[in-house]
């Protein structure tokens, strides 16, 4: 057994160019790629949240296996352990190819704009001398992504750890965040145009993938026939040839057909699927203000008449036990009369005051003359200038 240890962005003596090969640009997504992810949305994206299985058949029509994709909402704990919301993907397929047992599996979490939390793939082909198990992490670090490829042919087994800067990733679409994309393509019934997203070929290496809207047509689903949105995918590789795959969709984002362009067979529904809708928002019911002719009403207005008899029997039974009430309120409105002062409200403080209990008694001999606490003192009239001064005499 040999185990092959490959990293990148450790160290700077690692990474600088030879001086007889030209610096090769990173590679960057575009503007288009970058808005179209950007345009996502919550509501949107809650239209997504459904499972489906296709079956995996040859050319011929024969059944080879099962491929089932799962989009539901659900949480992720980061190192810290810091809980947020996110999209759970889950696709698995297994069957057989030329035969041979084979399968793939996709478990991977995303937020709302397709950036990767945490992805992990496995895929198996079980050769009869030599079996091929790959298993690719991608797991979010601060600021950047390490991305961990393990392959195992025989007893053999070789690891690749790349680490690729968050900023110089943006745009990157996983294989998870891809099965999400699709569907919100199918909703919206096109694709992003001249989009160039980043992706990784089946090398664990950097490229650029690509979008294409292939038009409408009829599909045949049982005794249904139902128009599919084609949309093809295409992974350029930088190295080996670009892949490409072509994704029949309905148009609430159910896959009907996936076809990977050069390989036999395809995975197809085999049950017409229940179509879901848009949720439309019905405005809440507005209610216009009547008025309430409660006199009319026989019951309101007996229930007003016991009320207002209630009311009045409770006022005279607390005047009947409380007869200074009552001379406190005669003594003050022959005052009041009496008086008609400008200013009743302040007259009524100075009648009511001295029997507060705050207050300090009033003193039996006290000048007439002293300012009322109730009033504003009165502004100083300023003297003229031809005033004389005063002698002290009255």
């Amino acid at each position: 057994m040999s185990s092959k240890l490959h990293c990148t962005g450790l160290s700077a003596e690692d990474h600088q160019p030879s001086p007889q090969k030209e610096s090769v640009p990173p590679l960057k997504a575009n503007a288009e790629a970058i808005d179209f992810l950007k345009s996502l949305q919550p509501k949107e994206l809650q239209q997504l949240f459904f499972s489906e299985t296709l079956a995996m058949v040859s050319d011929t029509g024969e059944p080879l296996g099962e491929l089932t994709i799962d989009v539901q909402k659900g949480e992720y704990r980061d190192e810290l352990g810091v809980i947020s919301y996110c999209l759970l993907v889950h696709a698995f397929s297994r069957g057989l190819l030329d035969k041979l047992l084979c399968g793939n599996s996709i478990l991977g979490y995303l937020s709302g704009k397709m950036e990767i939390m945490e992805q992990h793939g496995h895929e198996f082909i079980k050769f009869p001398v030599l079996p091929m198990d790959r298993k690719t992490s991608l797991v979010r670090q601060e600021d950047q992504l390490a991305v961990t490829r393990t392959v195992k042919e025989g007893e053999e087994v070789k690891t690749e750890v790349t680490f690729f800067p968050w900023n110089s990733i943006a745009g990157f679409i996983s294989e998870a965040a891809n099965l999400v994309m699709l569907r919100v393509m199918a909703w919206r019934r096109k694709v992003p145009s001249n989009a160039r997203f980043l992706a990784l070929d089946t090398e664990g290496r950097l490229c650029y993938s690509t979008y294409q809207a292939l038009g409408f047509q009829m599909f045949q689903a049982g005794h249904q026939q139902v128009e599919v949105f084609i949309v093809e995918q295409t992974v350029h590789s930088e190295e080996g040839i670009p892949m490409s795959c072509q994704f029949y969709l309905f148009s609430d984002g159910h896959l009907a057909k996936r076809v990977q362009v050069g390989s036999p067979g395809c995975c197809i529904i085999t049950k017409m699927p229940i179509l879901r809708e848009e949720d439309e928002i019905e405005p809440p019911p507005e209610f216009q203000k009547k008025p309430l002719a409660w006199e009319e009403d026989m019951e309101l207005y007996s229930k007003f008449l016991d009320r207002k008899e209630e009311l009045r029997l409770s006022h005279s039974t607390y005047m009947r036990q409380h007869p200074e009430a009552h001379a406190l309120i005669s003594d003050f409105l022959l005052f009041l009369l009496l008086r008609q002062p400008a200013d009743v409200v302040t007259f009524a403080a100075e009648h009511f005051g001295p029997f507060a209990h705050s207050r300090p008694p009033t003193p039996a001999l006290r000048s007439s003359n002293r300012p009322s606490p109730f009033r504003s003192p009165a502004p100083k009239q300023p003297s003229s200038s031809g005033s004389q001064p005063s002698s002290g005499k009255d």
